[in-house]
């Protein structure tokens, strides 16, 4: 490939990979995309033709896309305007890529100079900044990292480029043989070598370049999401978990298995994670045919105040950390680090019971049921850290709690007026029938008896004017929302305060991420009960365990989707979501791992030391031994390799660029001398050879100016020949001395 080539290639990779960038970060429709990439083929194939625009028409056509891009950004505006249900990419943002990428089309297409290569490359620049603020996903890492090599390349070819046009080779007849003016002149039309290393180096300074960068990368964190607006690529429409639910709309999100949020879960006692779930909202109401917040509820919600870790003041400098609630078990906490995808509802998924939330909220609020809310995200992804007090009293002392329920719990015990009696009748024979004498084992009854004696399916089959009561009496069969609103109901019915919570099951475990993957299927609904005693609600899930379990990925698809998983929360938890408490976490993870690494060594070196000293001289026998095997085996490789003599020559002798390596021009000089023919001061040494005369003066000549001045290297064979042709002037030489002598 000659360097031409290698140049344009390279520029043209450049700004394809920015345009690239582009489309994967949600700003271009792939139709413009092929468009462009037709314009990029048609620009590749006319390059240095007669069929190229001309820098007027290309100016021309640079001014008439000006009112274009207006029109297009009116026509964008219009367009978002009127879509209902569907978040589009910002108009403007969308506007200014298409004028973009129509830019580099025309500067394409045109005669080029210096001046529309660097425009060229300053347009795909801009293109990919504008991705970084469209994009969040690890796509647009691998876009990066070619679009780098690319550009590292091109600006190096581009130096390159333009000094080859301003330089004209200049060679001096007298210092540069033959051979050497005709490898310049090769070097100069076909610089294979020079085409062959650029690629090396280009990924050598790039290299070099995130090296020296990594240092600020960790010591400087993000301190927001993406600059622009974006599409928004979570669940829209996320009903289910609002102060308003309709019996039957959380199924109807479990028809989906589009990703809701990743879950890594660090327990505090060591022991494995158990089967959590995620909570999101508490609803206290019924009305016979939905569930809401009740005045009591949301009368009692309250901002919660960001703290500092280490006191009690308020943040000032934004420590994130949000306390909910006290706890005594501090040796059992569950911290969960939760990847939440963008969605159109306010509410802070958690493992019952959190008790502190940290993350990049503005604000944060519960109300009186413990569900926590900040603003909507519909944009951007939330990265936060929730620590949850999961342990649960026993069953025996929740079996022994008779304390009487305080006034304000006598909401839980509310039910329509609307309501069937045969539910009341129902529940309490499920009561009688297992001989419930507590709260405990009548909510356990009536747990048991709705999973065994009914199905789950996730068709709307319960309807009319009861929904309740055609599940219970006529369909028996629904999803977890009728399941739960049974037990709840029922249970309330039996003077035991209970309480339905909308959230998520625990997930799909992703062993290469160690994560959980939480999807829409996995929404589900279960029941808190009171018990006054602990002062603890204590949740009971009557779903039977075909609604209680996550469909698990299987194959390769399977295998691939969770290394991709993997890889992406590590790109969000490490890259977009860098911010302070992560630089702490890692800081802290490297100092403990280094103490552990330090104490081990210090072990080591001790137990070493108690070692007899017998023991450490033959160690030390050992290690002579093999140093002098291998130097011997070096050796003898050489004298193979090289020979005897070439093997017990100094380094210095073997440097063809000293004086040594042109020892042969001194003797040359000497043997002239002997015989009466010195060389000028005022002499080039081909100069003198020309006023010799002999073909060997200046066969010996031209190789020493192809050594001492062209940093050439001399053949075994030429070698061979000057040493003949010294042996050659040295016979005639020595023959006068012997006859002088004589």
């Amino acid at each position: 490939m000659s360097f031409n080539t290698y140049f344009r290639a390279s520029s043209y990779a450049m700004i394809i990979v920015a345009t690239l960038a582009l489309v994967w970060a949600g700003a271009l429709h792939w139709s413009l995309a092929v468009l462009f990439g037709g314009a990029t083929l048609l620009s590749w194939q006319i390059e240095g033709t007669r069929w190229q625009i001309s820098e007027r028409t290309g100016l021309i056509l640079v001014l008439i896309s000006i009112p274009v891009f207006y029109l297009d950004w009116s026509y964008q505006s219009a367009l978002r305007l009127t879509t209902i249900g569907e978040l589009q990419t910002n108009a403007l943002v969308s506007a200014i890529a298409h004028l973009i990428v129509v830019l580099s089309a025309i500067k394409l297409l045109q005669v080029k100079s210096d001046r529309d290569w660097v425009f060229l490359y300053l347009i795909s620049f801009f293109e990919v900044l504008l991705a970084a603020g469209l994009s969040l996903s690890p796509v647009f890492l691998a876009s990066l990292g070619i679009y780098l090599v690319s550009g590292v390349s091109t600006v190096i070819a581009f130096e390159i480029y333009k000094a080859r046009r301003r330089l004209k080779p200049v060679a001096t007849r007298f210092l540069v043989a033959d051979s050497q003016r005709r490898s310049a002149r090769r070097l100069q039309t076909t610089p294979n070598g020079e085409t062959r290393r650029l690629p090396v180096l280009s990924v050598a300074f790039l290299f070099l370049i995130v090296l020296l960068a990594l240092p600020l990368f960790l010591v400087a964190p993000r301190a927001g999401a993406a600059a622009f607006t974006r599409r928004g690529s979570g669940p829209t429409n996320f009903i289910g978990f609002s102060e308003n639910v309709q019996l039957g709309e959380l199924g109807t999100l479990k028809a989906n298995d589009q990703v809701v949020m990743h879950v890594r879960i660090e327990d505090s006692s060591g022991a494995a994670p158990r089967d959590l779930k995620w909570r999101g909202v508490a609803l206290d109401e019924f009305t016979g045919r939905a569930w809401k917040k009740s005045l009591e509820t949301r009368r009692a919600e309250k901002r919660v105040e960001e703290r500092c870790e280490t006191g009690g003041e308020p943040a000032r400098g934004g420590c994130g950390v949000f306390p909910l609630d006290t706890t005594e078990a501090l040796h059992r906490l569950t911290i969960q680090t939760i990847f939440l995808e963008p969605m159109d509802a306010a509410v802070i998924f958690a493992a019952p019971r959190a008790v502190a939330v940290q993350g990049p909220f503005p604000f944060l609020r519960m109300d009186g049921e413990g569900a926590i809310q900040s603003r909507r995200h519909e944009f951007e992804r939330l990265i936060y850290r929730a620590v949850s007090d999961t342990t649960a009293p026993e069953a025996a002392l929740l079996r022994q709690d008779a304390q009487a329920y305080p006034v304000s719990y006598f909401r839980y015990l509310q039910r329509p007026e609307s309501l069937d009696p045969r539910i009341e009748e129902l529940a309490h024979s499920i009561v009688v029938r297992e001989h419930a004498r507590n709260s405990y084992d009548a909510a356990r009854a009536i747990e048991t008896a709705l999973r065994n004696d009914y199905n789950y399916s996730l068709q709307m089959k319960a309807s009319g004017p009861d929904p309740l009561s055609d599940f219970l009496f006529n369909v028996r069969e629904g999803h977890c929302e009728y399941f739960s609103t049974a037990m709840a109901v029922m249970l309330r019915t039996q003077g035991i305060p209970a309480r339905v919570v909308n959230g998520f099951l625990t997930g799909e475990y992703n062993d290469a991420a160690g994560a959980y993957t939480v999807r829409q299927s996995d929404a589900h609904s279960w029941v808190e009960v009171y018990f006054p005693a602990t002062k603890s609600w204590v949740t009971f899930d009557p779903t039977p365990a075909a609604g209680r379990t996550t469909s698990q990925r299987a194959g390769l698809a399977g295998l691939f989707g969770k290394y991709a998983e993997a890889f992406e929360l590590m790109w969000f938890q490490y890259v977009i979501g860098y911010d302070k408490q992560e630089q702490r976490s890692l800081a802290t993870s490297l100092n403990n791992r280094l103490f552990r690494y330090r104490h081990t060594l210090s072990d080591e070196v001790t137990s070493i030391r108690k070692l007899p000293g017998g023991f450490w001289q033959r160690i030390l026998l050992f290690i002579m031994a093999g140093v002098f095997v291998f130097l011997t085996i070096l050796l003898l490789r050489r004298i193979r390799h090289f020979g005897w003599r070439r093997v017990l020559r100094t380094t210095r002798a073997a440097d063809q660029t000293g004086p040594s390596a042109i020892e042969f021009y001194e003797r040359l000089t000497s043997l002239l001398a002997a015989r009466g023919l010195k060389r000028g001061l005022d002499q080039t040494p081909l100069e003198f050879a020309v006023r010799v005369g002999w073909q060997e003066v200046m066969g010996i000549t031209q190789a020493y100016n192809r050594v001492r001045y062209g940093a050439d290297k001399l053949a075994p064979a030429e070698s061979r020949q000057i040493e003949d042709w010294l042996q050659g002037l040295e016979r005639p030489v020595q023959t006068a001395r012997q006859t002088r002598s004589v």
